[in-house]
């Protein structure tokens, strides 16, 4: 009987020394996130960014979000969408891709693309796109929706980077 409630000690003493360690191992590497221009940089496969609070929303303008996500050793994956609150004259989301520059700190663009509509309620757009590998990602979107050329509401959403190793 001694022998089995020595091991039930020592088994709850090894399982509470790997649950404290493990638990000052994630803070640790929270703690060591870089955060450039409002993007983390992470080792993620993919990651998406969303529009402004509710609370900001437009006459026009619902949602925009952004996402990139690994595509191959050499290709990143880009989409970008933007919802309005009814249908509009005029729909459309401007899409950057950028990559991080270390010695600068600061992100550069290699890509960009605009998709238009008219007379629509959302509008989404996607493309692959061949990049160098060891470097960080993100897509960067501006999102407008209108009634006219003159009235119209703007957001802007922006992804984490992730890295192609």
């Amino acid at each position: 009987m001694k022998k089995r409630i020595l091991s039930i000690l020592c088994s709850m003493v090894v399982l509470c020394a790997v649950t404290t360690t493990s638990a000052f191992d994630v803070k640790a590497s929270e703690a060591k996130q870089k955060v450039v221009d409002g993007s983390v940089l992470t080792t993620e496969e993919s990651s998406t960014g969303y529009s402004e609070e509710p609370n900001s929303r437009g006459v026009y303008l619902m949602t925009g979000d952004c996402t990139i996500s690994k595509a191959g050793l050499t290709r990143v994956y880009a989409y970008a969408s933007t919802t309005a609150n009814t249908e509009v004259d005029y729909i459309a989301t401007l899409v950057y891709v950028e990559r991080y520059n270390e010695e600068l700190d600061g992100w550069g663009q290699i890509d960009w693309w605009v998709a238009e509509a008219h007379n629509d309620y959302f509008l989404s757009t996607a493309k692959t796109i061949k990049v160098d590998r060891g470097y960080y990602y993100r897509v960067r979107a501006n999102h407008f929706a209108g009634k006219s050329a003159d009235s119209y509401d703007e957001t802007a959403s922006a992804t984490d980077g992730i890295l192609l190793p």
